[in-house]
């Protein structure tokens, strides 16, 4: 039998975390060593938002059930969703993006490439990606939607002709103040410690700006 630090391994990535299953235990050991091995990983996920995955066990919708029940009881971690087991789950991510990139870039979406440092100020007709970063005290205003390649630190305007269903996107999303049409959210006023860098998209729903964990399905549902 082997110990309960191999039998279950968590792994992080940049889209959320892995968790590997021995597959020569019961099932009914494994989720002793599953409360065991989260309850002492608990202050590393101080209120996360994260995917999932599994490796190492075929587990049925029903296990995979118990054991998220078992995750969310002993953290203060929230599981958005489930990945398929997929050894490139990163490069599938990217490539689903990059396509995403060309599709706007293909509708009339602009490309700019530069760090916008503080003062700058920049403004689109349509919807723009920045390949750098946007610095705090620089803004950015699209009539579309904005995608940062680098920190978003600054200012973002998105959907600025009233454009409700227009979203930001950030490899690390720290704004200053993001606003979708007339809605406006603004950044803590002390920045979370230890907050893990990731990427992020933010939207406009029932009248409020949620910022989510970018991830496969996400980007799937954007429409352009």
């Amino acid at each position: 039998m082997k110990s309960v630090n191999n039998s279950v391994i968590i792994k992080g990535n940049n889209y959320g975390i892995i968790v590997v299953l021995s597959p020569d235990i019961s099932f009914e050991e494994l989720k002793e060593q599953v409360t065991e091995k989260f309850r002492e990983s608990s202050k590393f996920f101080k209120k996360a938002k994260m995917a999932i995955s599994f490796e190492g066990r075929t587990l049925s919708n029903d296990e995979q059930r118990e054991i998220l029940n078992i995750i969310e009881s002993n953290t203060d971690m929230q599981i958005v969703c489930i990945i398929e087991d997929d050894p490139k789950k990163e490069e599938l991510f990217k490539k689903t993006l990059e396509q995403k990139l060309m599709e706007l870039e293909n509708n009339t979406g602009q490309f700019y490439k530069g760090i916008l440092r503080s003062g700058a100020s920049l403004e689109f007709d349509n919807s723009v990606v920045i390949i750098g970063d946007v610095n705090n005290g620089a803004r950015v205003v699209s009539k579309g939607n904005i995608i940062v390649l680098g920190s978003l630190k600054g200012t973002a305007y998105a959907g600025a002709s009233g454009n409700t269903n227009s979203f930001v996107v950030a490899l690390d999303m720290r704004p200053t103040q993001i606003r979708i049409a007339d809605t406006i959210a603004r950044s803590p006023d002390k920045p979370l410690k230890d907050e893990v860098k990731e990427a992020k998209i933010a939207f406009l729903e029932d009248g409020n700006i949620y910022i989510e964990p970018l991830n496969k399905s996400v980007i799937n549902d954007i429409r352009l």
